[in-house]
């Protein structure tokens, strides 16, 4: 069992940058897919961006296209998430999770989830 745990998140104003990551325990991280969910106060935890498992496919939420970069380092276990040109909409805690089967937009395709790192953007 995948153990997956984030870092990273913080504070930064409206335009800023940040990066969050995500490090596995599993030998065996480049057998599968990871993708970026988040979810914010009141809100349902929504898709943000994933990365088929050797790095070739890469896939984003409308929302963050031309802003976000997902990549992956396989010999180090991560999968990290480049967040710039933030707005105070981004708010909410990142999840990374580890894709099982189904669409890679979709949060029931994945079986194994960190426990996130708080996001936020002030205006």
């Amino acid at each position: 069992q995948v153990q997956l745990v984030e870092s990273g998140g913080g504070l930064v104003q409206a335009g800023g940058s940040l990066r969050v990551s995500c490090v596995a325990s599993e030998r065996t991280f480049s057998d599968y897919g990871l993708g970026w969910f988040r979810q914010a106060p009141g809100k349902e935890r929504e898709f943000v961006a994933a990365i088929s498992g050797r790095g070739g496919n890469r896939y984003y939420a409308g929302s963050v296209k031309g802003r976000f970069t997902i990549s992956r380092d396989n010999a180090k276990n991560t999968v990290s998430l480049q967040m710039n040109s933030l707005k105070p909409d981004d708010t909410a805690v990142y999840y990374c999770a580890a894709h099982s089967s189904g669409s890679y937009l979709h949060r029931e395709s994945y079986d194994n989830w960190g426990q996130g790192t708080q996001v936020t953007v002030s205006s």
